[in-house]
C-alpha cells in the first residue's frame, strides 16, 4: 500500500490496524466495510473457498482474519471467532433482528477449505443467528459467508449491546 501523500510504501503497524509513512509521518486508518472488515494488506496466497479470488489480510473486531474482495466472505481461525462474536454484539446498536429459521438449503453445499483443500463441514451456527457456516477441523477455521457475522451480531439475545431488558 502505497501513502496517499506523498505515493511512498506505507508499512503495518505491528498489532494496530493502521498504516504507517516513514518517509511523511503519516498514519492513514482503513475504513471498514459495512460487515466490519477492515482491509489490511492484499494477496495472502491462499484462495477463496468459494469465488477461488485470492483472500486478502484483514481484520475484524481488532482480530486478524482473511477477506475475499470480491465475495465478501470471511476465513477466521475458529479459535478467534467466537472472540470475533462477542466483541462485535457488545458493540451493536439498534434494536435486534427477529429470530429467523435456518436456510436447509444452504446445507447442500460443498465448500472446500483454502488451506488443505479437504471438505469443510456444513452445519448450522448454534449461537445467535441461526446461520450455516462451514468449518475445518483439520485447519480449525471457519468460512462465514458475507452478511452472516452480520446476522449473527444483529440476533437477539442478553449479550448484545442493544438488548432490551
Amino acid at each position: 500500500m502505497n501513502c496517499k501523500n506523498c505515493v511512498a510504501p506505507m508499512t503495518l503497524v505491528p498489532g494496530r490496524d493502521c498504516f504507517f509513512c516513514e518517509y511523511c509521518m503519516s498514519y492513514d486508518f482503513r475504513e471498514e466495510t459495512s460487515d466490519g472488515v477492515r482491509l489490511l494488506d492484499q494477496g495472502s496466497g491462499i484462495k477463496c473457498p468459494i469465488c477461488h479470488a485470492t483472500l486478502s489480510s484483514a481484520s475484524v473486531a481488532e482480530t486478524r482474519v482473511l477477506h475475499c474482495e470480491t465475495c465478501r466472505g470471511v476465513l477466521a481461525g475458529q479459535q478467534v471467532f467466537p472472540t470475533i462474536v462477542k466483541i462485535l454484539r457488545a458493540r451493536a446498536s439498534g434494536p435486534p433482528d427477529p429470530p429467523r429459521p435456518v436456510n436447509r438449503e444452504e446445507m447442500e453445499r460443498r465448500t472446500y477449505c483454502p488451506r488443505c483443500d479437504r471438505p469443510m463441514d456444513t452445519h448450522p451456527y448454534y449461537g445467535p443467528g441461526n446461520v450455516v457456516i462451514d468449518t475445518c477441523i483439520h485447519c480449525a477455521l471457519v468460512w462465514l459467508d458475507y452478511g452472516e457475522l452480520g446476522t449473527i451480531v444483529d440476533a437477539p439475545g442478553r449479550d448484545r449491546a442493544g438488548y432490551d431488558r
